[in-house]
């Protein structure tokens, strides 16, 4: 299959399409975009200089990507939006690019951008992160992989929230939410381990238990966070990876940890 490109699509000479790439009709597509192999945009997508795109995306109709940040500092500079192989971009999902900050917003591979959501300028999403409808994130915010965030939740800016952590609808966090965590109230906090996504993606039984021993420790023993870090290192000589993971996040966490 070759590429096709509806009549109505307003394509600049400029862009790079890759092959057996489709653009719907009504879509606009700006000089300074890289589109991959295999991608799909449908009916009435912006994609605006800035956009690199990979390979065998899907993006969804009114989508907006790569527009300029809402961020008064911004002064016209060339930032860029990356989105990774295989991601799905549904209807009327907006991402910004980036401020000369970082200079670039970073979405992974594998990732799922559901209807309405925002993501804001020199945000960092990794590999695997489903956003579900309406999921508003401010600028700055970083997102490790495999995490899912619930609908309608929103997100400040600058906070950090672990892989694999799971944060329920509606719920608006401020703070950084730890690997693996299970964030379902408001006011928010920590409900207990995200088992059913470690187990679906093939941890074992030995190293669930060892981060539920971790957890225990860091917010059941009466103990605030630094005296319960210390606590773990005492009891446990040898850490396992993911629970230094979660060491070294409550270590570089500046806007603090929500905790059980």
């Amino acid at each position: 299959m070759s590429t096709f490109i509806h009549p109505t699509a307003i394509v600049s000479k400029e862009a790079k399409i890759g092959e057996n790439v489709e653009i719907g009709a009504f879509s606009i597509i700006e000089p300074d975009v890289e589109i991959g192999d295999g991608t799909k945009i449908r009916s009435s997508v912006i994609v605006a200089n800035g956009a690199r795109i990979g390979k065998n995306c899907s993006i969804f109709s009114n989508a907006i990507i790569a527009t300029e940040p809402q961020d008064l500092k911004y002064d016209n500079e060339r930032t860029y939006v990356y989105i990774g192989d295989n991601t799905t971009i549904r209807e009327f999902a907006t991402i910004n690019r980036a401020t000369v900050a970082t200079g670039k917003t970073v979405i992974g591979n594998n990732c799922l951008v559901m209807t309405y959501a925002h993501i804001a300028h020199d945000c960092r999403i990794g590999d695997n992160v489903r956003l579900t409808n309406s999921v508003q994130i401010a600028g700055h915010v970083e997102i490790e992989e495999n995490a899912i965030i619930g609908g309608m939740a929103a997100i400040h800016q600058f906070c950090k929230i672990g892989s694999f952590a799971m944060i329920g609808a509606t719920v608006k966090i401020v703070k950084d939410v730890l690997p693996y965590a299970l964030v379902g109230e408001n006011p928010p906090k920590v409900d207990g381990i995200n088992f059913i996504g470690l187990r679906r993606n093939n941890y074992s039984n030995e190293i669930i238990k060892e981060i539920s021993n971790f957890y225990d420790i860091i917010f059941k023993s009466g103990l605030n966070t630094s005296d319960g870090l210390n606590k773990y290192k005492q009891n446990y000589s040898s850490v396992i990876p993911e629970v230094n993971r979660c060491i070294e996040f409550i270590e570089k966490s500046e806007r603090g940890i929500y905790r059980m």
